[in-house]
């Protein structure tokens, strides 16, 4: 048993060398294991999210699992990473607390959370898992997806407030909104009494790599509030896309 978890803590070792993928072959010879043993192991690790496979070009790489450990881990240990100073900034110039998320699979998986000045706060706790189709970040995360075609079809559009879209017509013409005007408003989508908004922060190609937002409760923030954050919003998701990993 053990001798199984050290070789599959090798291959995530191995897969971290490759940002672009491996093939399954490929890695079983770097590994020096049979390609059924790594397949095995690759199996199990991408069923627990630590590895994650392209179905077009049978490539491996590692999952987002190991992504939402290392944030908690660095949130535990005060490790503020490049991206809290500027969502710090954002947070002293709005008052409101500012968010991050970046997309996996049908979900957003938050990635940090900066408190601003008032008393009631919005949370979204590292590594915390939210819904895509009724929250501003996550409408900006499948506007601005290389697949978004596929999310806008897919996606389960579960009502959890009283304002969610649960219309695939009509969550198909916000998706198209959201990618006009370039930032997504929930108003009570995923929360009762709650109102945000997000921004994408792309790479050049216009792809997001995360969002931020800006959240509050609705008997504070009207939507004209939330439309006056977007300029800082869009100011640090510019800083941000030139400082983040992709």
């Amino acid at each position: 048993m053990a001798d199984m978890v050290g070789k599959a803590l090798r291959l995530l070792s191995l897969l971290g060398s490759y940002p672009e993928g491996v093939a399954l072959s490929e890695l079983a010879r770097v590994a020096g294991y049979p390609v059924s043993t790594t397949h095995r192991l690759l199996s199990s690790l991408h069923g627990e999210g630590f590895a994650s496979s392209d179905p077009a070009s049978k490539r491996y790489s590692l999952g987002l699992r190991l992504f939402e450990l290392g944030q908690q881990v660095s949130h535990a240990r005060g490790f503020a990473g490049v991206a809290l100073p500027v969502m710090n900034r954002l947070s002293a110039e709005t008052g409101e607390p500012t968010l991050m998320a970046v997309l996996d699979g049908h979900n957003q998986v938050y990635v940090h959370t900066v408190q601003g000045s008032r008393r009631l706060q919005i949370r979204g706790e590292p590594g915390e898992r939210g819904p895509l189709h009724c929250t501003s970040m996550g409408k900006c995360l499948v506007a601005f997806a290389p697949h978004r075609d596929e999310l806008v079809a897919s996606l389960e559009l579960t009502p959890l407030a009283p304002r969610t879209i649960t219309s695939r017509a009509a969550f198909a013409a916000e998706i198209d909104s959201v990618r006009e005007q370039g930032f997504a408003i929930a108003d009570e989508e995923h929360e009762a009494g709650i109102r945000a908004v997000g921004v994408p922060i792309r790479t050049p190609d216009g792809t997001a790599i995360a969002a931020l937002s800006t959240a509050g409760p609705a008997y504070q923030l009207s939507v004209d509030d939330l439309k006056g954050f977007v300029p800082a919003l869009r100011e640090a998701a510019r800083e941000l896309a030139a400082l983040l990993p992709r």
